[in-house]
């Protein structure tokens, strides 16, 4: 236990005396402070027992003392002690008042103890209690890796459960409970699961307190619980929760992580084997890609389960170093320079927290549902092979959606773009299709990109309008380029040769509603006409001529 101020009271060497709070010595001294300041507040942290002669205060008037004390009370001051004979000969009754007031423990120090002698007494007690709470962990240590070798996850909660004087549980992937210590709190740890699932949604290692007294998202469960991520991976692979019906204190934290090492080094696999599952998910996507769907299935075995057989779709999501470097050419270490964003406060590089974000959700989703999912990480590019209808492309379309609409309005990106995500998802296919599918993936990726757009789907490609495709820079040129002419003869006041030319073509060169839409004679229009031929030197006879100019209208026609 830390030192208290009844503690300091029954040492027999301090000769302290309580001249107020009697009922509230127990609570626990973080250091004892010296401070002849008449404003000692702004120096103090809180938990302090603080040590005056009253050099400099007017300790006998009262409204001063109420004053002085109220501000120590408010600023988490946990004692006042006064040291007589120093500057007064005994307690000021103010000073008693005033603390007897605002509940503040006073204790009086008699001349023969040094302030030093009591610091000294505060420091050696909170030295003991830390060394106590060390060897108390070493020893849970201990015997939590004796019980993990001996009785696997099952023996490590039972013996975590002793230490806290609590109970524990674990959890899967999917936030279900695998084992819970003692038994009785299988069904604490069950109502947990919405916060195992949330956890998991933030990158390990994560942590959060859940239930308590007097909390209202569980006021089923008075318990204070601890939910700890476990795994070293980008996904955490499980959970551990602890349930105590109060804050852990030095000894039980140590246990608390130690169980945490001990139950991540049993539950994760190790590097190489995961390296080596990301070799083998590269090797099954590049064989589909290349159209050995046997092949494919015969290096998965059941690692997909049903995922190879069912129709899937390819998701393709690049981060904005990876469309710089395609999009500068020799500049690309300036770009992948300039790529890094704000989220780099949580990783070395912007290009893996944007891919690694979305690769979560996916992975997390899929968990969940219990579904298969294929990753693989290509440099700044992800592949996903995902159940067509399944979770994880819902959470994909989900994720990428709320980034959209969080945006302002969608520009083409560009190098410059520093925290953008695209990506473009295939139509439903089979393992003979991979690789239609994945250009389709691409498609969709590169009109995601000109459009501004987080996420398009190649699916809604044909359902849309060819019109979008022209909201380009370079074919807003193309088409200025072309009518340029048209335009200065208009510009002169000789006729109005750009809306002629456009009616024509709305009506499919019908000359009698074109000329009824314009309001001229029809042989009006196809004066115009021929003046159009004339300034821009091609024929209207010639569809590709006629195509050009109907797509040059159409970009260039104001919103």
């Amino acid at each position: 236990m830390p030192p208290t101020l009844a503690s300091l009271v029954h040492h027999s060497a301090l000769k302290l005396t309580v001249r107020a709070g009697q009922d509230r010595l127990d609570v626990p001294v973080r250091w004892a402070h010296v401070s002849e300041l008449a404003d000692p507040v702004p120096y103090m942290e809180g938990g302090e027992l603080l040590l005056i002669t009253a050099l400099k205060l007017d300790a006998e008037d009262p409204e001063v003392m109420r004053r002085y004390v109220k501000r120590l009370v408010g600023a988490g001051v946990v004692g006042l002690g006064f040291a007589v004979g120093v500057n007064y000969e005994d307690v000021p009754e103010a000073l008693v008042a005033a603390a007897r007031q605002e509940g503040l423990p006073l204790l009086e120090v008699p001349r023969r103890t040094p302030f030093l002698a009591i610091s000294k007494a505060v420091s050696a007690a909170i030295a003991a209690d830390q060394y106590r709470a060390v060897t108390a962990g070493f020893a849970a240590q201990r015997e939590l890796t004796r019980r993990t070798l001996t009785d696997g996850p099952e023996g490590l909660l039972a013996a975590l459960a002793v230490q806290v004087d609590g109970w524990a549980a674990l959890y899967d992937a999917s936030g279900a409970v695998v084992a819970t210590a003692p038994e009785w709190a299988g069904r604490r740890a069950a109502r947990l699961t919405a916060d195992v699932q949330r956890l998991r949604e933030r990158p390990a290692p994560a942590s959060s307190v859940v239930g308590g007294a007097g909390n209202s998202e569980h006021p089923e469960n008075a318990d204070r619980v601890e939910l700890h991520s476990l795994g070293t991976s980008r996904r955490p692979r499980s959970a551990l929760a602890v349930g105590t019906a109060a804050a852990l204190g030095t000894a039980e934290r140590y246990a608390v992580h130690s169980a945490i090492a001990l139950l991540t080094l049993t539950t994760e696999r190790s590097r190489s084997l995961h390296e080596a599952g990301l070799r083998i998910d590269a090797a099954v996507l590049r064989m589909l890609l290349a159209g050995e769907p046997d092949h494919a299935r015969t290096v998965a075995g059941d690692l997909y389960g049903g995922l190879l057989d069912a129709p899937f779709r390819i998701i393709v999501a690049e981060s904005a170093p990876a469309r710089a470097r395609a999009s500068t050419g020799a500049q690309s270490a300036h770009s992948a320079h300039s790529a890094h964003s704000a989220h780099s406060a949580h990783s070395a590089q912007a290009a893996g927290d944007a891919l690694g974000v979305l690769t979560e959700i996916v992975e997390s989703a899929a968990a969940r549902s219990g579904e298969a999912v294929l990753a693989v990480p290509e440099g700044e590019r992800l592949v996903v092979l995902a159940t067509d209808g399944g979770a994880a492309v819902a959470a994909c379309v989900e994720y990428t959606s709320a980034l959209e609409a969080a945006r302002p309005t969608p520009e083409p990106r560009t190098a410059g773009d520093e925290e953008s995500l695209v990506v473009g998802l295939s139509a439903p296919s089979g393992p003979i299709a991979a690789s239609a599918a994945y250009k389709q993936a691409e498609q969709a990726l590169s009109v995601a990109r000109r459009r501004g757009r987080v996420c398009v789907e190649h699916e809604h490609l044909a359902a849309g309008s060819v019109l979008p495709l022209l909201a380009d820079d370079a074919v807003r040129a193309f088409a200025d380029g072309l009518l340029r002419a048209l335009r200065d003869h208009d510009a002169t006041g000789r006729g109005d040769l750009v809306a002629s030319l456009r009616a024509w073509l709305s009506r499919h060169g019908q000359w009698d509603a074109a000329a009824a839409d314009l309001g001229v004679h029809r042989h009006t229009l196809r004066y115009r006409m021929r003046r159009v031929e004339e300034i821009l030197g091609r024929s209207l006879d010639d569809p590709d001529v006629r195509m050009e100019l109907w797509l040059a209208l159409k970009a260039t026609a104001p919103e």
